[in-house]
């Protein structure tokens, strides 16, 4: 079978059948299943190699199984004890989390209960009747005491042994090694090892599907099987898992002789036959699959590895040996690195669980872990390996971020394809724009590279900013956004401060206060209050420009706007028009959050829907507002609801050339109820939020020429590493900020002139000050901002209770009907 036919199948059906994969014995060029085994791995996994740092803890050693190859198993006059007590498992684990490690892999021998009487003793002492129990009750302190996620590799188990584990496992495992019935016939390596039976081990990776656990199996080759047994047995792990799609990960081990055991004088398989059954077994679970290989049994080759189709190294402990292949010590992380990146791929640590199990975590997971997983993923579903988060005032890791130098070896010619035809004026399709959002290692420095060249060939050196005050003029909101910490009242998830409404005296103090210490805008939003109207909007203008008539009104959202228009039973061209006669001099791009209804279902249910919030800004554009752009991303949120988002703001602009910029505005998470209830990330990583603001740079080229970075969530550091990567603006001096201090950022309420303006030269740019639709503002108003007066203090008027006499409907625009019932807490 030529290699052109194989490959047409497998793009054809996702996989070969059964016939043609028999057809591959024949094919006896090495190099070409390689290849093909390769491009077809690159498909689903492009440049990364995974890898789960873990901590190695060997419960037990002792085990009615006697395989000929093994020294893992031992009897218990060679033992001190038969099993490893509590305080030293979390001794164990203790130490591999103090070295950075997010897994701990348990191993034991199978049922040793069965065979050893010490073993029935010592469980007995421990409280259990079973290895299985005993399992349960260390996994479980792990979890609680040190947050490791164990994966457990127990041996056989039924269907209840399978669900008591997956309360307290992330992932579990059990290696088939064979179908052969020779290997456990008398003199087979099986013989005498009742748990090594095919029929019996294929039966626990079935039930393990049923109950929905991310499951780990895989063959061990050179015991004696045939190449067409070892094609037997992954074709039985592939029909299993084409059932039930559980599992995760194919490892393919080689055998590896071992004094002191039956088979130590047996002959080990060859590397090429290694090589081959790597190839083969990507061949035969297809591109999604991840299939391993220990990077401990074939030092000095591991490039060969990733050639034969390889994505994943497995687990590598910093802390503990390779119990099982003691004589063959795990490689240093660094090197690991470096030998991965020889072949031009990128080292990325990952959970137990692998990405595509932990993005979907509601359903293989127990709640209990899928809060833990959610907690320590990013938004590919790979570990986070920082401590770094929106909002908080640890250092971001600038150096390890867009610090990395581009390696000698690696092959960066897809993104820089993708980063030419951008800066090039050419837009970007999705699958482009999601591949920009996959950079890691060396890429990310490729992509804000260029997004830094594009920034300066725009904009040039000059960082602009804008004196602005924000007034959030009331916290009482009837709407259910799953991320907002901001808002109270009845309806609203209460967290941080009182309800409060100010009344319009406080709103025009706080203004008069801006224009005296030099503002040129006041930015005015606040929560969906049920009392208010059209008309309340309409009255906050009129009153301001009353009294200053000069002072820039860039106030509410496109969800205040559809909700005021509703109220006044008018359409939004006719209520923007009225706006924009008491002196709305511009919109803010808010409640955008990620215009996707996918995520808008969840994140804010009854908020306005994707269309509606395009519509709004149309709408305005319409009318000769200018707006912003925003989105608020690092939640519940992946690339792909980047790049649609990304796109549908680029594709309204080609039409209205309305929107000023792009304000990426990543997720607080730390007061937010969605994340509170464990269904939320921790907000982007560094690397996702530079790169966010890099990507919509090259993205929307040329059509938005202004991209801001938020000082309040990304901090100063984070700030002028944006600065490199495509950023020209600052946004606002703020001198009240309300709602991501709500949610539990640190960073300040006010960055005052003289302080933005040293933070923009230390980055060796130029600052000037703009006004909200980027001309230069007054030169009288930029000497009024500096060395302005201390702030007032804040009067926030008490909200009033109210009886609502007459009941006029709330107006939820994104929700329907029919779901209305999805609006509970646990929703």
């Amino acid at each position: 079978m030529s290699e052109s036919k194989w490959m047409k199948t497998i793009e054809k059906n996702g996989f070969l059948p059964e016939d043609q994969v028999y057809e591959l014995l024949k094919v006896g060029n090495l190099e070409m299943l390689m290849k093909s085994a390769a491009q077809l791995r690159d498909q689903a996994h492009r440049q990364v190699i995974s890898y789960s740092r873990k901590v190695f803890v060997p419960l037990t050693q002792l085990c009615r199984d006697v395989c000929h190859y093994c020294t893992f198993a031992q009897s218990p006059v060679q033992l001190r004890q038969a099993f490893m007590t509590p305080e030293e498992v979390l001794e164990s684990a203790r130490r591999g989390a103090a070295a950075g490690c997010r897994e701990v892999l348990f191993t034991l021998g199978d049922k040793p209960e069965l065979r050893y009487s010490q073993a029935r003793e010592e469980l007995e002492k421990l409280g259990h009747k079973s290895t299985l129990s005993y399992l349960r009750e260390v996994c479980d302190l792990v979890i609680k005491e040190t947050g490791l996620l164990p994966h457990t590799n127990p041996g056989l188990m039924n269907r209840q042994d399978l669900m008591d584990l997956r309360e307290v496992s992330v992932s579990q495992g059990i290696m088939l090694e064979s179908l052969s019935p020779r290997l456990f016939q008398r003199g087979g390596p099986h013989f005498g090892s009742p748990d090594k039976d095919p029929k019996l081990r294929l039966e626990t990776i079935r039930l393990a599907g049923e109950l929905a656990i991310p499951f780990t199996s895989g063959i061990l080759i050179g015991i004696g099987e045939s190449r067409r047994e070892r094609i037997e047995a992954l074709l039985a792990l592939r029909s299993l898992h084409h059932q039930h799609q559980h599992i995760q990960e194919i490892i393919i081990q080689n055998f590896c002789a071992k004094a002191g055991t039956q088979m130590a004088s047996s002959p080990e398989p060859s590397f090429e036959d290694f090589l081959w059954t790597i190839a083969i077994a990507r061949l035969i679970f297809g591109a999604d699959m991840n299939i391993q290989a220990p990077p401990n049994l074939s030092k000095g080759a591991l490039a060969r590895l990733i050639d034969a189709g390889i994505n994943d190294w497995g687990g590598v402990s910093p802390v503990t040996p390779d119990f099982v292949n003691p004589e063959k010590p795990w490689p240093h992380l660094e090197s690991l690195a470096l030998e991965t990146a020889q072949s031009a791929k990128i080292l990325t640590e990952r959970l137990a669980i692998y990405p595509q199990y932990a993005l979907q975590s509601e359903h293989w997971l127990h709640p209990q872990l899928g809060r833990l997983v959610i907690q320590k993923i990013d938004s590919e579903g790979f570990g986070r390996t920082d401590n770094w988060s929106t909002g908080s005032t640890l250092r971001p890791p600038i150096e390890e971020v867009i610090g990395q130098k581009n390696d000698r070896h690696a092959n960066y010619s897809e993104i820089e394809s993708i980063l030419q035809k951008a800066m090039a004026g050419d837009g970007l399709n999705e699958s482009e724009v999601i591949r920009l959002f996959q950079a890691r290692g060396g890429e990310v420095q490729t992509v804000c590279a260029a997004a830094d060249r594009l920034r300066k060939e725009v904009n040039g050196d000059e960082v602009s900013y804008v004196v602005t005050r924000n007034i959030n003029y009331t916290n009482i909101c009837y709407f259910r956004c799953q991320f907002c910490a901001f808002s109270k009242g009845k309806l609203s998830e209460n967290l941080r401060g009182k309800p409060y409404d100010l009344d319009l005296e406080e709103i025009k103090r706080r203004a008069r206060e801006a224009w005296e210490r030099g503002a040129t805008e006041l930015c005015l939003q606040g929560g969906i209050h049920p009392e208010y109207s059209g008309e309340t909007y309409l009255t906050i203008c009129r009153e301001l420009k009353a009294i200053l008539p000069d002072l820039h009104l860039h106030a509410f959202s496109p969800l205040e706007i559809w909700q005021g228009a509703h109220t006044l039973g008018m359409d939004l061209a006719d209520f923007l028009r009225q706006l924009k006669e008491v002196g709305l001099g511009s919109l803010p791009g808010t409640a955008a959050e990620v215009l996707d209804d996918e995520v808008r279902a969840i994140l804010c249910p009854d908020k306005v829907t994707t269309q509606q919030w395009l519509a709004v800004m149309e709408a305005a554009h319409s009318a000769g507002f200018q707006t912003t752009a925003t989105i608020m991303y690092g939640h519940i949120d992946h690339p792909r609801h980047w790049a649609s988002h990304l796109l549908r703001i680029k594709d309204l602009q080609k039409k209205t050339h309305g929107f000023t910029e792009l304000v990426p505005l990543p997720f607080v998470h730390m007061e937010s109820p969605i994340y509170l209830k464990g269904r939320a990330r921790k907000g982007p990583t560094f690397r996702e939020a530079v790169l966010m603001h890099a990507v919509s740079r090259v993205t929307l080229h040329p059509d938005i020429t202004n991209i801001q970075a938020s000082w309040v969530k990304m901090g100063p550091v984070g700030v002028q590493a944006c600065l490199n990567a495509g950023v020209n603006d600052l946004g606002g001096t703020l001198m009240n900020e309300t709602i991501t201090r709500s949610a539990g950022a640190s960073h300040g309420q006010e960055m005052p002139p003289e302080q933005m303006e040293r933070l923009i030269r230390e980055n060796g740019r130029t600052p000037v000050q703009r006004s909200t639709t980027y001309e230069r503002a007054p030169h009288e108003r930029t000497l009024a901002s500096y060395q302005a007066p201390p702030l007032s203090e804040l009067v926030n008027s008490p909200a009033k209770r109210y009886e609502r006499t007459e009941r006029a409907e709330l107006i939820r625009p994104g929700l329907s009907a029919e779901n209305v019932g999805d609006l509970s807490p646990e929703h």
